[in-house]
């Protein structure tokens, strides 16, 4: 019973995941990124959550301890998911930057996005697992199976929406000097990680029954998202004629 429960968490970890990668990669179907550096792209962020998490308690710690002279100002535990969104966007844009986004098949403005897009479907996977397999060892399949619903419409798009941020800054940049990559690069991970932390401040502090108004945002988000990505694909045909 304990391996069909890890099994089950490694499933609706994973799948949702890979549900919404085949929903992104289609908006590059006309010139899509090689399966290779999609799966490495995706394991890439995988993997960063178990770089993440030993860092994230470091912070916490250190926040828990030292956070007092703060404390007028937020919450510690505040303080400490901001920490937590910086953390994650940092570690999710370098997890990108050092496995596909130097290669040369990163070749048009829209391809940073995609890999971004990757790395942080890869990133909730991980993560996902990780909270099913908590409910699976103590609750029903039911309370198991809200909380994947839960984190599928919520964490998981976060984390779509605040790495695409970056990879639209660097789509922004494509075409400009190495000077202004790293500028807008720095931009980038800025508003991924103060969404990220806007995003976490209103999961703490908003009442249950309200919490559909954050994440229906999240989907607005989305939505703009998509048009976004429609101007960044002109960007290379305005390039090239």
């Amino acid at each position: 019973m304990e391996f069909q429960g890890f099994l089950f968490a490694i499933v609706g970890g994973v799948l949702p995941a890979l549900a919404w990668l085949w929903f992104w990669r289609r908006e590059d179907s006309r010139s899509p990124e090689p399966r290779r550096l999609i799966a490495l792209a995706f394991l890439s962020g995988m993997v960063t959550v178990a770089v993440v998490i030993p860092i994230e308690r470091l912070a916490a710690n250190y926040i828990e301890s030292y956070g007092f002279a703060l404390a007028a100002f937020a919450t510690i535990s505040t303080l400490v998911y901001s920490a937590w969104s910086v953390i994650e966007e940092v570690c999710k844009y370098f997890a990108a930057r050092w496995t596909v986004l130097w290669r040369h098949d990163d070749d048009e403005p829209i391809d940073p996005v995609i890999y971004m897009v990757t790395v942080a479907l890869g990133f909730a996977a991980a993560e996902n697992t990780l909270f099913l397999l908590s409910p699976i060892a103590g609750d029903t399949l039911l309370q198991t199976v809200m909380t994947g619903n839960f984190r599928f419409v919520g964490a998981t798009l976060l984390h779509v929406l605040s790495s695409a941020l970056i990879g639209v800054m660097l789509a922004l940049s494509f075409y400009k000097s190495k000077a202004l990559k790293r500028y807008y690069a720095l931009v980038g991970v800025i508003l991924a990680s103060a969404l990220h932390a806007i995003f976490n401040f209103f999961i703490l502090n908003t009442a249950e029954e309200h919490l559909f108004r954050t994440f229906a945002a999240v989907w607005v988000g989305l939505v703009v998202l998509i048009a976004v990505l429609e101007f960044i694909k002109r960007i290379r045909k305005q390039m090239v004629s």
